[in-house]
């Protein structure tokens, strides 16, 4: 009977053992998928729909898949893109004519479901994304418009939904010519938004600079709004990871993550977080959002990897999570949860939005918005949390 009882306990301990062994990107991708058991409910979603929101988490989900290889992960995003597109590779609610780069940032998830399954629709699909892409309206330089309603305009946040993309098309269709073009839009788009004597990077760049937002000398949106600046570092770090090793200009994007993760240090608090508007910590109204977090812990943690930057961030990184745990996140019924997470922020657009500083610290904020909680599994991973 003694013994018995020893072998019970020694199980359960066993038990508990493999519990708190559990990494964090797991934790918060189960809690995501209890809260949300359909992938088209991420981010809230109210319909099915290819939102770039649903794209990267369903990313995060496929990354949590290749490091547990628990199926459950996969499943969870195929069955949301197999109900999305025909067997024509129609993608269900797409429209072309919007020419709107955030169709495409759903794409990246494509790759892996095609490698995978076999079905052609997949392959189909991303090809019906290159096809938007090779019109998609450009500058008189070749930097993708954000969208055909907003004529003239480069926004970093369009740089994350197309240049990983590419990548990934070069790769898939040996053409060499998606890597440049990958390349360009990075290159395009630092040239024009980046702030010299900060290093950080302004949210948009209008060439006709007719928008009342734009500077009227530099054509430049007037603040550094967090989550813009982490969708165009993950997207370096992105298409960094696609390009062969020795492929041209390779050495500008790792100079230009490396100038831009120096950058971003000046910025994070004693706290170990940036805030929503980057360069004006503790000002009134403003606030340590969660996707500018969970986006800086992916491009570092990733970035230092991969080699593209320094081990001496590691410090910066092990703040960061820490300052996250403390300030962001939280456990309820057993669910985590990101907290002060902006919903959206954006330019023009009627009502406008005008990128002024009371307009970024005022727009709505809420829970596990997948803007945050895509890339904090992400960063977890990465960071081996």
């Amino acid at each position: 009977m003694v013994f018995k009882k020893i072998i019970v306990l020694l199980c359960l301990l066993g038990v508990v053992s493999t519990l708190t062994a559990q990494s964090m990107y797991q934790h918060f991708a189960d809690s995501e998928m209890k809260r949300f058991p359909e992938a088209w409910q991420l981010d809230h979603g109210k319909r099915l729909y290819f939102g770039y929101s649903q794209g990267l988490g369903c990313l995060a989900m496929l990354k949590v898949f290749e490091k547990t290889g628990d199926k459950k992960y996969f499943n969870y995003v195929e069955k949301w893109a197999d109900t999305l597109i025909n067997e024509k590779g129609e993608i269900h609610l797409y429209e072309l004519s919007a020419y709107n780069v955030d169709f495409v940032n759903s794409g990246k998830i494509l790759f892996e479901l095609y490698e995978k399954t076999k079905k052609q629709k997949y392959r189909l699909a991303i090809e019906t994304l290159i096809h938007q892409l090779k019109y998609q309206p450009t500058t008189l330089e070749g930097g993708y418009w954000h969208k055909l309603i907003y004529p003239h305009q480069i926004w970093l946040d369009g740089v994350y939904m197309t240049g990983p993309f590419l990548a990934k098309y070069a790769k898939l269709s040996t053409d060499d010519q998606y890597y440049d073009k990958a390349i360009d839009e990075i290159l395009i788009t630092a040239k024009h938004t980046l702030d010299p004597r900060t290093g950080l990077y302004y949210h948009a760049w209008d060439e006709s600079k007719k928008q009342a937002w734009a500077n009227p000398q530099t054509g430049q949106s007037p603040n550094f709004w967090g989550r813009s600046i982490g969708w165009y570092f993950m997207a370096v770090i992105d298409v960094l990871d696609e390009l062969p090793l020795d492929y041209p200009r390779r050495d500008k994007l790792i100079q230009l993550a490396q100038s831009l993760a120096n950058a971003l240090a000046n910025y994070q608090d004693n706290e170990g977080l940036w805030w929503q508007v980057i360069d004006q910590p503790k000002k009134e109204r403003n606030y340590q959002e969660a996707s500018v977090n969970s986006m800086f812990l992916y491009a570092y943690s990733k970035g230092m990897n991969k080699k593209y930057l320094s081990k001496s961030y590691k410090s910066l990184v092990d703040r960061l999570y820490q300052g996250i745990q403390k300030k962001l996140l939280k456990q309820e019924n057993g669910l985590w949860t990101l907290i002060q997470c902006n919903a959206v922020a954006g330019l023009g657009g009627n009502p406008y939005r005008d990128g002024s500083y009371d307009y970024y610290v005022g727009e709505r904020i809420r829970e596990n918005d997948a803007k945050a909680t895509g890339p904090f599994i992400m960063g977890c991973i990465e960071g081996g949390f």
